[in-house]
């Protein structure tokens, strides 16, 4: 079976397609001097642009994790996702608190996708 990789590094890539399944690696902000929600469009905005590239949308979402480096911020953040997600069709979710690679990151969010 063959494996696509999107946006590779040297450490990693932003995205992995194995069959009809799409992996993206966790997604932060480009720019952290916003708050979680805005920290958290962006992230969308990133997953929106991967799952795009790999020939599936967010209507096909399976999972998604999401980390917070402040639980206290849950309701921002659902704020946005609620906003975003397909409501007729919902990944199945989990979020904790957790410390990011850095302070400065607020959210965390990876998924996997059906393609």
């Amino acid at each position: 079976m063959t494996i696509e990789r999107f946006d590779k590094g040297p450490r990693m890539s932003q995205a992995v397609v194995h069959g009809d399944r799409v992996y993206l690696a966790g997604q932060v902000a480009d720019d952290t001097s916003q708050d979680v929600a805005g920290q958290t469009r962006q992230v969308i905005a990133k997953i929106e642009a991967l799952l795009a590239k790999a020939g599936t949308s967010k209507d096909k979402l399976l999972t998604a994790n999401v980390w917070l480096s402040d639980i206290r911020t849950f309701d921002e953040m659902n704020s946005v996702w609620d906003a975003w997600v397909d409501r007729e069709n919902p990944p199945c979710r989990a979020c904790v608190e957790s410390r990011l690679a850095t302070p400065a990151y607020t959210v965390e969010i990876m998924v996997v996708a059906a393609r």
